[in-house]
């Protein structure tokens, strides 16, 4: 008996190691979804993936990058959200006491909380970490690839753009810095002038079409309150964990607030025992989980209209693929012809771009689209799933599309390289390969996408089929 006893004491103890080592690994700045820092989740990817060795006769010719914007602070209107939370926490408090309840299990940072933000009159800029993590990126970009960036600078053969919004446009800037940085005469730094180009927010269909397209508009208002529905029971589930755990009359309203204090406090203060603590890893997750559906329903695979209000930005990433190919067959003298097209832009701009392309994807979902049969919503944690805002599109987010010549292929002369955050990434349509043949990327991804127009599939007046989700992957 006794011997039994003392195996399940040393069976308990161990698990409990188990347990505490796996809260110890879990890293919540890994789980903030969109909010999520680029240095701290860039390098997460498949490990069962194998990058292709690109065989030493291929050169680079041309690259292609779309960015999201650095870090940036909350907007105006999510400061008010924070500010009202400070106001809430103060009134459940008030309440507590008045009613002379136990507040010895309420958090200490909870009394006289005041939101870091409160009192600032602008939000949403780029901040300095912001900055840092594109000034870096543009260097680690010209170290990868010295024979692209090897020309005098020319905004004709180093084109730089960006939306209107000043977070993109600081961001484009900070990444020029680090690109041509040293290549100047400006400073101590020998940096250099370069030059930005945006279109006007109004009609700027190729880095901003969620914003001139209608029909996307009009999808987006009547669907917001279904992804809230989707939400709904979780975070039920978890506002009353948290009213038994710290004895607080919480709303759903608040879970919410204090999830969004979480990601900001994490991602823009690295704080991670407030807001963040007062969630178990696998709440986190839920959240994180809730999320993204939001960003799988509004932004990318949920709906066809996502993405393929993207196909301008689509057919001009492949022109300049095709002018750089015909620059090398007919010879052209350096400096005559664009060598890289680098664009700064915002989640959502990034998604519906890597769902053109076909990124994230599980399994037979790829043919699943191409029959135009909608998607069932990402799985539920604990399953495991590729769509994860935090790593599909982080501040600083990217994909990277270089073409490359391979004279001495005997498939194909032109190859496009598929990068993500850096990293070679599957594409489905290319039989889970990172490095396409051009012929088969323009068959295969970009025609399929050019027989809808843009127009028609912005301005003209659809009747647009609700987006009803498979509700077996909610269960």
């Amino acid at each position: 008996m006794l011997k039994a006893m003392a195996s399940l004491l040393l069976l308990l103890a161990c698990l409990t190691v188990v347990h505490s080592k796996a809260e110890e690994a879990f890293d919540v700045r890994q789980h903030l979804s969109t909010v999520s820092r680029y240095g701290v989740v860039k390098d997460i990817s498949d490990n069962s993936f194998v990058p292709s060795n690109i065989p030493h006769q291929c050169t680079p010719i041309h690259l292609n990058l779309v960015a999201r914007h650095g870090t940036r602070a909350p907007t105006k209107k999510k400061m008010r959200v924070l500010d009202n939370l400070s106001s809430h926490l103060e009134g459940l408090l008030r309440d507590a006491k008045e009613q002379n309840l136990s507040v010895q299990k309420v958090p200490a940072w909870f009394w006289g909380w005041k939101s870091p933000w409160k009192g600032k009159l602008r939000g949403g800029e780029l901040l300095s970490e912001g900055e840092d993590e594109l000034y870096h990126l543009g260097i680690r970009i010209r170290d990868k690839y010295p024979e692209l960036f090897n020309e005098d600078y020319h905004p004709d053969v180093y084109a730089i753009k960006t939306t209107q919004i000043p977070r993109a446009s600081a961001s484009a800037v900070a990444f020029g810095m680090g690109l041509f940085s040293g290549g100047g005469n400006l400073g101590p730094g020998r940096h250099r002038a370069f030059a930005v180009t945006s279109e006007s927010r109004a009609s700027d269909i190729m880095l901003r079409f969620h914003d001139c397209c209608q029909n996307y508009k009009n999808f987006r208002k009547n669907q917001e309150p279904a992804v809230d529905k989707l939400k709904e029971p979780i975070l039920n589930e978890i506002t009353h964990a948290l009213m038994k755990r710290y004895e607080l009359n919480f709303t759903c309203e608040d879970t919410s607030s204090l999830w969004f204090l979480c990601k900001q406090e994490a991602s823009l203060l690295d704080i991670t025992d407030q807001a963040c603590a007062l969630f178990s890893p696998s709440e986190v997750s839920l959240l994180e989980w809730t999320d993204d559906l939001e960003s799988f329903v509004l932004k990318g695979y949920g709906n066809s209209l996502n993405y393929r209000m993207g196909v301008p930005l689509l057919e001009d990433v492949v022109q300049s693929m095709e002018e750089a190919i015909n620059a090398k067959e007919e010879e052209h003298v350096p400096g005559s012809y664009e060598k890289a097209c680098m664009r700064f832009a915002h989640a959502e701009t990034l998604l519906p771009f890597s769902c053109l392309i076909g990124l994230f994807l599980e399994g037979s979902e790829y043919e699943q689209i191409q029959r135009e049969q909608p998607l069932q919503l990402p799985p539920k944690p604990p399953q495991k799933r590729n769509w994860r805002g935090s790593t599909a599109v982080p501040f600083a987010g990217n994909n990277m599309l270089v073409l490359y010549s391979c004279p001495a292929n005997a498939s194909s002369k032109y190859f496009v390289h598929v990068l993500h955050n850096e990293h070679p990434i599957p594409v489905p349509a290319c039989d889970n390969s990172d490095f396409c043949p051009f012929e088969v990327f323009k068959e295969k991804i970009v025609t399929p996408h050019l027989k809808h127009d843009y127009n028609t599939v912005c301005n003209v007046k659809l009747e647009q089929p609700e987006y009803k989700p498979v509700t077996g992957k909610l269960s």
